[in-house]
């Protein structure tokens, strides 16, 4: 059999020790009415007082945090809590939270689903925010495509509805009644111009 080590602390040893000699009054009065409340509970009272005292310690030492569990642990939950590997994954766990909160919440999403795929249950809280983006990209273009293909569409109708013969037609009179126009125009200038010469 292995001997224990004398200087190891273990759950459910019992410690004793001394009030130190210069705790001020009003402390030794509270300890002991709390002797006379307690009684047989005393000692489990002063583990209480003792631990929290080296949890805050402890905190101070190091970075702690006090989280609230949405439901009860069960006995084997805490024993397990109560190992340091334990500790050391949880508080790595949560670390890694706290520096990518997008990351948390997509890891509870896949903590939550029925999805077996861990690639599709992670990206559950992103896809939508995705297809949204893409939505409006491909309403974007739609409506760009849209407005595009109305304006050549009109510009097509506009073509396909005039007339080709009837345009022509218009523009043949113009053109021979300017012609002559410009011809009789002509003449009678020059004629003007002649008969003033021959006088």
């Amino acid at each position: 059999m292995e001997k224990s080590k004398s200087g190891t602390i273990k759950r459910g040893q019992a410690i004793s020790f001394r009030v130190p000699s210069d705790t001020p009054d009003h402390l030794l009065k509270h300890l002991q009415k709390l002797k006379e409340t307690e009684r047989r509970n005393f000692s489990s009272k002063m583990a209480e007082f003792v631990l929290e005292g080296v949890g805050k310690s402890y905190s101070q030492e190091r970075e702690t945090i006090t989280i609230p569990l949405p439901q009860r642990l069960s006995k084997s939950q805490r024993d397990w809590l109560k190992h340091e590997h334990s500790e050391a994954l949880i508080g790595n766990i949560i670390y890694q939270l706290l520096i990518d909160p997008v990351r948390s919440t997509s890891l509870l999403a896949s903590m939550n689903s029925k999805s077996v795929d861990i690639n599709e249950a992670l990206y559950l809280q992103e896809g939508p925010e995705i297809s949204n983006v893409d939505e409006e990209k491909a309403n974007l273009s739609t409506y760009e495509q849209e407005s595009a293909a109305a304006l050549e569409e009109a510009m097509d109708d506009d073509l396909m509805a005039f007339d080709w013969e009837t345009a022509k037609e218009n523009q043949e009179p113009d053109r021979v009644d300017e012609t002559p126009e410009t011809d009789f125009d002509l003449d009678d200038l020059l004629g003007d111009f002649l008969a003033k010469m021959n006088k």
